[in-house]
């Protein structure tokens, strides 16, 4: 298990994104040499969790839990496959493409080692946007990657420190809950019912998401869809 590469964006100014200045920094690409990697800082004031890497709509992206974004070259290789082209590392924004991990099937709350230095937590998988969808320009791009239900995921940094390309990965602690990244999309997206189960996860959740999963069992109860 390993990193193929460590992805960093730049702002660019493109005509697809929410953001009122119309920049994105999604366009990431693959980097040479170490890359600092620390907590940014809450969401809203804090931005992406490795150094120089933009982050530019801080509304909906980046902060201490969402600090640090991961996808499977595996599943980017299969939607090459689907889509009939090729695909880069850092092609679907994340900072981090792996090889021999499955990251959508990674535990809420599960800690990567990454390298000599840094430790990383499992918070929650990546919501599909507007600006993504424009990014790769593929029609219905949101609904074909909710459909698929591997997102990748999103981490927390726990241990600061430096990382490169051809870094180890080491699972270094897995929570006694069954709660995947994978489960936790598609409970906020397209299976709702499965709400209650994200509980289980308690705080390494992502804050918004353990309070919609809250919020859902005050209003329905507690009994999880299988």
């Amino acid at each position: 298990m390993k990193l193929l590469s460590v992805n960093l964006g730049r702002p660019k100014a493109v005509p697809y994104t929410d953001h009122r200045e119309g920049v994105t920094g999604i366009d990431k690409q693959p980097v040479d040499g170490p890359v600092r990697v620390a907590a940014p800082g809450p969401k809203g004031i804090g931005a992406s969790g490795l150094a120089g890497d933009a982050v530019c709509e801080t509304r909906h992206h980046g902060g201490d839990d969402q600090a640090v974004y991961a996808m499977a070259r595996e599943d980017l290789d299969e939607w090459e496959r689907t889509l009939g082209r090729p695909l880069t590392n850092g092609m679907f924004g994340e900072n981090l493409t792996t090889e021999g991990i499955d990251v959508s099937g990674a535990l809420i709350g599960e800690r990567w080692a990454v390298g000599p230095e840094v430790v990383l937590e499992v918070t929650s998988g990546r919501i599909p946007c507007r600006t993504f969808q424009g990014h790769l320009g593929e029609k219905g791009w949101v609904k074909r990657f909710t459909r698929r239900g591997a997102p990748g995921a999103y981490f927390r940094v726990i241990r600061p420190g430096e990382i490169r390309a051809g870094d180890a990965v080491r699972i270094v602690h897995r929570p006694d809950h069954e709660v995947t990244v994978a489960l936790q999309f598609r409970a906020v997206t397209t299976e709702r019912a499965l709400l209650p189960r994200l509980l289980a996860a308690g705080g390494a959740l992502h804050p918004e998401a353990l309070a919609t999963a809250r919020t859902y069992v005050e209003k329905h109860g507690t009994e999880p869809t299988a």
